[in-house]
């Protein structure tokens, strides 16, 4: 059971500097929640459950959650984080990396998609993300930063949420509130700045990202903040 003072708090597992929880920290701040940050690279390990925590967040990364874990030792410890939480009625939100470890926590399997989806786009909002506790009320399609090059089938009884033609498994929901998004909902101006600086070799074009950011963001920017939003007012 948790305690009294741990009702507001949310573990956020950071796997690489560049990809921390931005927009998301100040969501979940003006909430009225605690953050407390794991972050693997630096040698920090994820609790074995989430009884002292109200929520958790699993952020992205270069290593892939598919195949065996070297490259990426602590993925076995956040599915288990994920079940667990899945089993408390914990909310959860998977970004990127973090939708493939939720995906393979509801059994689904995650491999290599087709060629990588880096930079500005939309992902087509699905007909059952109508009553979802964080797309309600979102329609058509909103623009969002893809940088991904796996994927993953969906888990056994999810709901399906979005969708791009190349990788059609965008965005789910498991259970009634545990989310994976395989894009990113969470970056700024200077969250995107520290992506194509980290990994801007990956993509095809890196200096378009960057120009075309500021109108990418703004086209999105209410939508992007209604879900971050909406996942931090669940944490109670």
């Amino acid at each position: 059971m948790r305690t009294r003072s741990s009702l507001r708090r949310v573990l956020v597992v950071q796997h690489v500097e560049p990809e921390g929880p931005a927009l998301l920290a100040g969501a979940l701040t003006a909430a009225g929640c605690e953050i407390d940050v794991v972050r693997t690279d630096l040698g920090a390990e994820p609790p074995r459950d989430l009884s002292a925590h109200a929520g958790l967040v699993i952020m992205g990364g270069p290593m892939s959650a598919a195949g065996d874990t070297r490259g990426y030792p602590s993925r076995d410890a956040e599915v288990a984080l994920v079940r667990d939480c899945l089993d408390r009625g914990t909310p959860v939100l998977g970004v990127c990396l973090g939708a493939q470890v939720v995906a393979l926590a509801g059994g689904a399997a995650v491999y290599p998609g087709g060629a990588p989806e880096i930079g500005w786009g939309p992902v087509t909002i699905a007909a059952g993300a109508v009553d979802d506790p964080l797309l309600a009320g979102i329609t058509g399609e909103m623009t969002v930063l893809h940088w991904h090059g796996d994927t993953f089938d969906l888990p056994a009884g999810a709901t399906h949420l979005a969708s791009t033609a190349a990788y059609p498994n965008q965005a789910f929901r498991l259970g009634a509130a545990c989310w994976g998004l395989q894009f990113h909902v969470e970056v700024d101006a200077a969250a995107v700045a520290r992506f194509v600086d980290a990994f801007g070799h990956e993509a095809g074009d890196a200096a378009a990202i960057l120009s075309e950011a500021p109108a990418a963001l703004a086209r999105s920017a209410r939508e992007r903040a209604l879900v971050l939003e909406r996942f931090a007012n669940l944490i109670t």
